[in-house]
């Protein structure tokens, strides 16, 4: 069987002709511009005065996540940031490692009974499920809701996408009542009791939209991490046996994973005014897509991006984002996949995978990650 490595995953050289066409590329039938290079994506994630995060004016009941910091820009922005960061700093997060450890290792002992670690089913998927889950108050039997709802989040299909988010107005609105008359420990009741603290409180819609955003920030793209992680890896046998001597080059390692096929590949914005911007005449109201998995591979940026090399330094990938928008979760994600990839090799000799597999890229455009990968035992 020839194996699918990684490069057969990402259009790489896509991307460089891409970026070699120019800063901005027009759309004429969607009307719409696309970024490819470091510099440009950088800038307009950057730029909240001329790029705004808000595609809708005000969340509806149909699409609550419009209402998240997400899809919000100054003043509201910054409201709406103040209340969930306190459960994101670092203080909180740096916390949270001997549990997040005592979840890993618990996945893996379920794996070691079937003689093989399925890195997506078995580890990468369900770790940042739990944790997610434990933050905002959901009960353990919940969690496969929750992974299907974000699945179908970031996948193709538009009516699966607007039906999950009513399914979780729903669910979240009977939690929400639930903190009402029995307040907890977790970042739902923080959230629902800033619904009653002023005038300048979030809505009830602007706190679920909040619920959905952490659901999928906090799991897809997390999931995706480690599983690439492991990717990566695995078509490096001798860094994979470097790693095991020396576990220095894990954080380097999942910055370069974040940077070589970074989980969110392309974030949207709206052109707020007609203006001129690097010789691009852009109009009110189109949309700008920024390609952050093709900005981490600028040659004008990186030496050799088409090299997987965890030493790399310095590495200023976008994988996060950049400016008001820089993801809340990324040291909690980071922290996720260290740990994942210390268990992993702290118990696995070498990566092999089964013979009767090969890897398929999820079906999304909006997300890069994989399927499964099943590793021997």
């Amino acid at each position: 069987m020839k194996w699918v490595s990684r490069y057969d995953l990402l259009p790489l050289e896509r991307y460089r002709q891409q970026r070699a066409a120019g800063a901005a590329l027009y759309d004429p039938d969607s009307d719409s511009w696309s970024v490819y290079t470091h510099d440009s994506v950088k800038r307009i994630l950057a730029d909240y005065e001329h790029f705004s995060s808000q595609m809708q004016e005000h969340p509806s009941e149909e699409e609550p996540i419009e209402g998240s910091i997400l899809r919000r820009d100054p003043p509201k922005h910054k409201q709406m940031r103040s209340l969930v960061a306190k459960a994101f700093t670092a203080k909180v997060i740096e916390a949270m490692e001997p549990r997040i450890r005592i979840i890993a290792e618990e996945l893996l002992d379920r794996a070691a009974g079937a003689g093989y670690l399925e890195v997506v089913g078995d580890l990468a998927s369900p770790l940042p499920v739990i944790v997610i889950a434990e933050l905002l108050g959901i009960p353990s039997e919940d969690r496969a809701l929750f992974k299907g709802w974000s699945d179908d989040l970031v996948g193709k299909d538009y009516t699966r996408y607007l039906q999950c988010q009513k399914e979780m107005t729903d669910y979240f609105r009977i939690r929400i009542e639930e903190r009402r008359v029995r307040p907890q420990d977790d970042l739902i009741t923080a959230l629902m009791q800033s619904c009653m603290a002023d005038d300048n409180g979030l809505s009830e819609l602007e706190v679920i939209g909040m619920c959905i955003l952490l659901l999928v920030a906090g799991n897809e793209t997390t999931t995706n991490l480690i599983a690439s992680m492991i990717m990566c890896l695995e078509s490096s046998p001798e860094l994979y046996k470097e790693l095991r001597l020396d576990h220095s080059l894990i954080p380097g390692t999942v910055e370069e994973t974040l940077r070589f096929c970074s989980p969110v590949q392309i974030m949207e914005r709206r052109v707020k005014a007609d203006m001129n911007w690097n010789g691009h005449s852009m109009k009110e109201g189109q949309r700008v897509y920024t390609y952050i998995g093709a900005s981490g591979h600028d040659e004008h940026v990186f030496v050799d991006p088409g090299k997987f090399d965890v030493r790399r330094s310095p590495n200023p990938h976008l994988a996060f984002g950049q400016g008001i928008h820089f993801c809340l979760g990324a040291m909690l994600a980071r922290l996720e996949a260290k740990v994942a990839l210390s268990a992993i090799v702290d118990r696995i000799d070498s990566l092999q995978r089964t013979g009767d597999e090969p890897l398929e890229r999820l079906e999304s455009d909006m997300m890069f990650g994989i399927k499964q990968l099943r590793l021997k035992l």
